[in-house]
């Protein structure tokens, strides 16, 4: 088994890099390539000995409302295969995976879908690769018969994969004296899945036999590096870094690298440029054939658990942040946290209240 999982990472990445990889499953396997890495040598190189069919998520698959896919797009999460013409060439097919180009491309089709058999699960697979490869979750295939993938893993090892890791170790401690809050240590925490880093800062001298007041805080490069004004991550961290500073026991904010909920920084511009054609943070998650929220908060309760907290007044008005935790063991009270809309972001917290059950 431990040489599966390592079979799995290793082809993340590979697909990342825009290879050819293989997942074998009972009764066959797929040979896949990332639809949003390919170019035209890659895609023929892919497609030496049979035509690649392209594998979106149901998610996908409903937007475009392919053949008998709306209804199960709801109930089932199960990839559709789309089989490609000949007209559906790189650029073609491109647009069939990436709702950006939707409205530069509104024709498309007509579609051939194919039931998957014996290929369901490699298919559920190679979507999976995408996700954890932060890629946009499409694909090519063909029969892992008709091409010579640069790394093979099956798709029991990749599905088995955790979206977030569960076991940290605490790698480094040091003061990290901050405008807003002073007194703070920054812990860094590498995930044993070998994903990025992240980050706790200690502030104050928090007391973990009581209640410690905390922040789960997803990176937002646009938004708290850059200043961005279409969310409100920029103000919840600084206003997050206040509350903890001012707080007679201190607390601690979890600053963890899920960008764009979970999607990836690329993936998440992607999804601003849908909100620029008029939709939603949810919608615009749903185009690209992601689920609204992609995070997984395992990772937030291995960090506290590590730092020895386990009661938590938590700095947060997302209810999936609460149970996120409490499902860990840990014991959780919520401390609202919101900021005041501007006229860039109003939409963003409309939705966020109204479509995803923020407490705002």
């Amino acid at each position: 088994m431990i040489d599966a999982a390592i079979h799995a990472e290793a082809a993340i990445d590979a697909l990342r890099r825009g290879r050819v990889v293989g997942i074998s499953g009972e009764g066959g396997g797929l040979a896949v390539l990332s639809a949003e890495l390919a170019d035209i040598a890659s895609l023929a190189n892919l497609e030496a000995n049979h035509r690649a069919g392209l594998i979106i998520t149901a998610r996908r698959a409903a937007v475009l409302t392919l053949a008998n896919q709306r209804a199960a797009a709801a109930a089932d999460p199960e990839p559709v295969w789309v089989e490609r013409p000949e007209w559906l060439d790189l650029a073609a097919s491109r647009a069939v995976a990436d709702p950006v180009l939707d409205l530069a491309t509104p024709m498309k089709g007509p579609f051939t879908t194919r039931w998957l058999g014996v290929d369901r699960v490699a298919a559920q697979a190679a979507i999976a690769l995408a996700k954890h490869a932060a890629l946009l979750p499409a694909v090519y295939a063909v029969p892992i018969t008709a091409a010579t993938p640069v790394v093979t893993a099956t798709a029991d090892a990749v599905l088995a994969l955790p979206a977030a890791a569960a076991t940290v170790r605490l790698s480094s401690r040091a003061r990290l004296p901050l405008a807003l809050a002073p007194d703070t240590q920054v812990v860094a925490f590498r995930p044993a899945d070998g994903g990025p880093e992240h980050l706790a800062l200690v502030i104050g001298d928090p007391n973990p036999v009581q209640p410690v007041l905390v922040r789960l805080h997803s990176a937002c490069l646009t938004g708290d590096v850059l200043g961005s004004l279409k969310c409100d991550c920029g103000p919840q961290l600084h206003a997050a870094l206040a509350a903890i500073a001012a707080n007679p026991g201190g607390g601690i904010l979890l600053y963890l690298q899920q960008e764009g909920r979970g999607i990836g920084l690329i993936n998440k511009l992607r999804a601003y440029a849908l909100q620029d054609q008029g939709f939603d943070t949810v919608d615009a998650n749903t185009r690209l054939g992601f689920e609204p929220d992609e995070r997984d908060f395992t990772l937030a309760a291995a960090m506290l658990a590590q730092l020895g907290v386990g009661q938590v007044s938590l700095l947060t008005n997302n209810p999936l942040k609460v149970a996120g935790l409490a499902a860990h063991g840990l014991a959780v009270t919520r401390v609202a946290h919101s900021m005041a809309p501007n006229p860039h972001n109003s939409g963003y917290l409309d939705t966020k209240r109204d479509r995803q059950g923020h407490l705002l």
